[in-house]
């Protein structure tokens, strides 16, 4: 019983800080080193990226890791760190309602307090599910949720801009018609990835009566412009996990190429990483 206070007490504070105006910044992290990495800069939650976790592991991105390893992932996670964490589901890793509902229902046992939930099609990386059948997949998440007790916070993905769905001028309206459906279905915030750009971004703002969620990265406006725009959300996704990759690309061209180690002069040292997986165990409470 104390561990569901706990946890409510995470799920509460976690919806507290989607704040339009004061967007919660999320640094994405994919194991325990990074999530506790995120924690000491600062950080007042931890999200998993559904990438990360699957390119650590060895697979792909898009439903090919399975949702026994993800909640795995999310699971050593919640237990390494304070903060509260939602984990990126993906799609829900499952083809009914009922299989996200059961990803739901683990999500909470595994100590998270928020998932991440994306309308890409399944048989189509290019496409997104028909708006009806993702809002039953959300509904369905709400449903399980409550009745788990987590409070779980429902951030309903909606793709039309990342996957450039259909006609340019036609992305906008789709989008705030999937968003409408999705909070009417029970999702708390809406997460609109693949659009930085001040005018729409605004118009997102101005038209979803939910906390709204941007990706962010190279090239997109800072945390304070969005901040201005009335953005709730500011996630990094994979681009964190890349930049670590792209450390280990250059350092061992680098290294067979010229024989030097110039490319990770900017490194944690053994100690200091050690140090910080010392401070307590990451085995999960119930292992």
């Amino acid at each position: 019983m104390a561990r569901m206070t706990t946890l409510q007490d995470k799920a509460r504070l976690f919806r507290s800080l989607h704040r339009p105006g004061r967007p919660l910044a999320l640094a994405n992290a994919w194991d325990v080193p990074s999530a506790r990495l995120v924690e000491a800069a600062g950080a007042p939650a931890v999200a998993t990226t559904s990438a990360g976790v699957a390119w650590s592991v060895g697979v792909a991105d898009g439903d090919h890791i399975g949702r026994d390893a993800a909640l795995a992932a999310a699971e050593r996670i919640a237990a390494a760190v304070d903060v509260p964490v939602t984990a990126d589901i993906e799609s829900g890793f499952g083809a009914t309602p009922d299989d996200v509902a059961r990803t739901v229902r683990d999500v909470v046992a595994a100590g998270a307090v928020g998932v991440n939930i994306e309308d890409v099609h399944p048989a189509d990386p290019s496409a997104q599910r028909p708006a009806e059948q993702q809002a039953e997949r959300i509904s369905a998440a709400r449903r399980a949720a409550d009745d788990a007790g987590g409070a779980l916070y429902v951030n309903a993905r909606a793709d039309a801009f990342l996957r450039s769905v259909g006609e340019p001028g036609d992305r906008l309206p789709d989008t705030l018609e999937r968003a409408a459906a999705y909070i009417a279905a029970g999702a708390d915030g809406v997460f609109v990835p693949g659009v930085t750009d001040p005018d729409t971004v605004g118009a997102l703002v101005r038209s979803i009566d939910a906390p709204l969620n941007i990706l962010a990265g190279p090239g997109a406006p800072d945390v304070a412009t969005l901040a201005a725009l009335g953005v709730a959300r500011v996630s990094l996704g994979s681009a964190v996990t890349g930049a670590a990759y792209a450390v280990v690309r250059r350092s061992a061209r680098e290294l067979f190429d010229t024989g030097t180690y110039t490319s990770i002069d900017d490194h944690l040292s053994y100690g200091e990483l050690n140090a910080l997986m010392l401070e307590r165990p990451a085995t999960p409470p119930n292992a």
